[in-house]
């Protein structure tokens, strides 16, 4: 199963209807159809507010070969590890003393 990331598009505030609409047509247009886009106000007053878009897209063969050289092991195969560590240690059972 190839893992999917998510990514943004932003478009400034400063635009018109215009280029904002030909814009978001374009954006729509390059999407995969199974991207699950959304659209999203963001920011404030002091720092400006931005038009994001954010969407889910495959990972690409360099991005897929960094997850594989820098991701940590699957967690199933993390439990495993640590079963075969403690398989490995001495156990003995103490017998309780009666009452």
């Amino acid at each position: 199963m190839a893992r999917r990331v998510k990514d943004f598009i932003e478009i400034s505030d400063y635009t018109s209807l215009d280029r904002l609409i030909t814009t978001l047509q374009a954006v729509r247009e390059t999407l995969p159809h199974d991207a699950e886009p959304e659209l999203k106000l963001r920011g404030d007053d002091v720092f400006g507010r931005r038009i994001s878009i954010s969407y889910m897209r495959e990972l690409t063969d360099e991005e897929a070969e960094l997850e594989g050289r820098y991701a940590p092991p699957s967690r199933n195969e993390e439990i495993e590890d640590l079963r075969e560590q403690l398989d490995e240690i001495p156990f003995e059972r103490r017998r309780t003393r009666a009452a």
